[in-house]
């Protein structure tokens, strides 16, 4: 599987729940970080990060510095248009659903905008080390949701294992047997009610 072709940029971010008990997620996809910071398919105001022109500036500057902080209201709407679409084709490859063919041209029609060209450290002119634009960053960030979505990773998109929780990952390890949104999180509630469970039997 091709999983070096998905992480072409550092993945995941802090979440903050309600309960205050902020959490290292890390999706395993930027697409999917991006996704997150709308919240995924959540209606809690809370779960959105990035709520205006401004957050959309941090965010991106965070994962490409290249990029100038001239995100406004346009882009903000474009951005949503964009994370809304990946976070539903997200939820509906994590139980195997078709995907919407209206969510797939949203991603298809950013993916064929110009996204952010690489650039090779060391050169003695200029060219093409002008900052890059938001659009651009939304264009790579939907072709990251092409690759995401696409075969190379067929049945690695998965929600966590745990019954209370809805988080959606790609699962990038080799075995391919990631269970948990985090190991720390869910993977750690799941040890404990394991061990309690062990205890209670071993005292009946």
């Amino acid at each position: 599987m091709a999983m070096e072709a998905i992480l072409t940029r550092g993945t995941g971010q802090w979440m903050e729940p309600a309960d205050g008990q902020r959490w290292w997620f890390d999706s395993g996809s930027l697409a999917l970080d991006f996704a997150y910071t709308g919240g995924l398919d959540s209606e809690a105001e809370e779960d959105t990060t990035v709520r205006d022109a401004a957050a959309l500036n941090d965010w991106l500057i965070e994962r490409f510095p290249e990029v100038a902080p001239t995100a406004g209201e346009r882009e903000f709407r474009d951005a949503g248009a964009l994370r809304a679409a990946i976070g539903r084709l997200a939820r509906q490859a994590s139980v195997g659903d078709p995907l919407s063919p209206d969510d797939v041209d949203v991603v298809n029609l950013f993916a064929a905008t110009p996204d952010i060209p690489p650039v090779l450290a060391g050169g003695g002119r200029q060219a093409g080390r002008t900052n890059a634009r938001p659009h651009q960053a939304l264009g790579s960030i939907a072709r990251d949701a092409v690759r995401l979505f696409g075969p190379d990773v067929d049945g690695r998109i998965r929600e966590c294992s745990a019954e209370d929780c809805r988080l959606v990952y790609l699962d990038t390890s080799r075995s391919g047997t990631r269970r948990w949104c985090s190991m720390q999180r869910c993977g750690n509630r799941a040890k404990v009610r394991a061990h309690r469970a062990r205890a209670a039997r071993a005292r009946q």
